[in-house]
């Protein structure tokens, strides 16, 4: 049977207390809205229509074209909202999964147990529900005698015995995609708010006699909608134990959890090791039997296996197999590192690559260059890449030798197996085998440097006697 969904994604969010439109505020690393499609595309939902009111330009801007949009110009309530994907999925055959976009948590194992009951019991409509110790501030699902659903009430209209309830409707639901339009077409909002409710088509359904079924998901924390920076910070917490126990289900150590973050989208092989403060972002990609961390940050790279990583920060770096990076060390974008290649404490890499077996220890900068295998770059050694106006290169032969603290001014070429001594300044191209040496021939001059000591004496006593 054919699966739509309608993501509800219009409400500005106002206690969010921010710019950004709510359900494009991130969590584990992706807007809200960005967990909600990608569940649903889990799931095979063949159409997916996202509701949009407030900020409807930066959703679609997010979103793109992998989805399909209607707008609530005027928020009208959630029945409302739904009904204005009718001119598009009304006359559709199957069923809708009409779902909040600010619940990141629900997962598709969630969504297809409710779908599944949904076909097995010829439902009109499934209610997705949880239960919760302190249902304050939820509708109360309320189940008859058959334990169907039969009806749905809000908080402020329970009575006592209602109240006492504590299965919740999360707001998610699977719905027969055209009795769920036909239904919306009985809804009034003859209410306080002056809103039209989809809570209201279960109670139409129920009335036409119809079969409304509840399906309560095992785990209440993935019922969670974000409605203020509280809850966001809670989803948050939550993302990042689900995260963290599916790595380490799947092999990866995780040393400190509390102390690791990792965000949904990043890929980590078997047997690797994270240790305490790291954190991985974005498309991410990490080997098997790495070592990363401690205090670490990997931002959209690819790092292969056998790799030592730790107290460093890459952003768009690629790092090849049984290299070793840090400490504190900072790849940046374009930064391409070999098999083998050590980068040492305070180093920085800017799009540059380094073939296997090269070494840059420490305190050096090597930026728009390309550099061969087996080199070593000693201490303190730059490549002065930039020259007010345009970003030049440097390209460092195989096997060669770059002393500490050299500067290579590009563009400059330093060939295979040449050496470059200690404290030059290299200015012009060095050939194969070559040695090059480029610094102010040094100049002594006995017993100077006692004279400029007494120079500076006699100076401050002086002064000291006019004051």
């Amino acid at each position: 049977m054919k699966l739509m969904a309608i993501v509800l994604a219009a409400g500005q969010g106002k206690r969010m207390k921010s710019k950004l439109y709510k359900v494009l505020h991130p969590v584990a690393g992706k807007p809200m809205v960005g967990h909600v499609v990608d569940t649903l595309k889990q799931i095979d939902v063949t159409r997916t229509m996202v509701i949009v009111g407030f900020g409807a330009e930066a959703v679609q801007s997010y979103l793109g074209d992998q989805v399909e949009y209607a707008l609530q110009e005027k928020q009208c309530g959630t029945g409302h909202a739904v009904l204005q994907a009718k001119d598009l999925l009304g006359d559709e055959d199957g069923m809708t999964v009409v779902i909040c976009g600010d619940t990141p948590l629900i997962s598709d194992v969630t969504l297809k147990n409710t779908i599944e009951l949904h076909q097995r019991s010829g439902a009109s409509a499934t209610i997705l529900t949880a239960k919760l110790d302190e249902p304050q501030g939820y509708g109360r699902v309320i189940r008859g005698e058959d334990g169907r659903v039969a009806r749905i009430v809000e908080q402020k209209d329970c009575n006592s015995e209602e109240a006492a309830v504590q299965e919740i409707n999360t707001g998610t639901y699977i719905f027969d995609n055209r009795k769920l339009f036909k239904a919306l077409g009985s809804v009034t909002n003859n209410n306080a708010q002056n809103e039209y409710y989809l809570t209201d088509v279960v109670g139409i359904m129920t009335s036409a006699g119809e079969t409304v079924q509840g399906y309560c998901m095992a785990d209440a924390a993935e019922s969670i909608g974000v409605n203020d920076r509280v809850a966001l910070a809670e989803a948050e917490r939550l993302f990042k134990v689900r995260i963290n126990r599916e790595h380490m289900l799947n092999g990866v150590t995780i040393v400190d959890p509390a102390n690791t973050y990792i965000e949904r989208d990043v890929v980590i092989g078997a047997d690797t090791v994270l240790l305490p403060g790291t954190i991985l972002r974005g498309k991410t990609i990490i080997g098997e039997q790495c070592t990363i961390g401690p205090q670490t940050e990997i931002i959209d790279s690819v790092v292969k296996d056998d790799v030592t990583i730790k107290q460093s920060v890459l952003q768009e770096a690629y790092v090849d197999n049984e290299a070793s990076v840090g400490p504190f060390a900072y790849l940046r974008p374009g930064a391409d590192i070999g098999k083998q290649v050590k980068i040492g404490d305070f180093v920085e890499i800017k799009n540059a690559k380094l073939g296997d077996g090269s070494k840059v220890s420490h305190l050096s900068y090597v930026g728009d260059a390309i550099v061969g295998t087996n080199v070593n770059i000693g201490c303190g050694a730059i490549t002065v890449n930039y020259d007010g106006f345009n970003k030049n290169l440097t390209e460092i032969g195989n096997d060669a030798f770059v002393g500490s603290n050299v500067n290579l001014i590009a563009p400059v070429k330093i060939g295979n197996g040449a050496y470059v001594v200690a404290g030059s300044t290299i200015t012009h191209a060095v050939n194969d085998g070559d040695l090059a040496i480029a610094r102010e021939r040094q100049t002594n001059k006995p017993g100077y440097a006692d004279k400029i000591k007494g120079r500076m004496k006699a100076k401050k006593e002086n002064k000291a006697t006019k004051e």
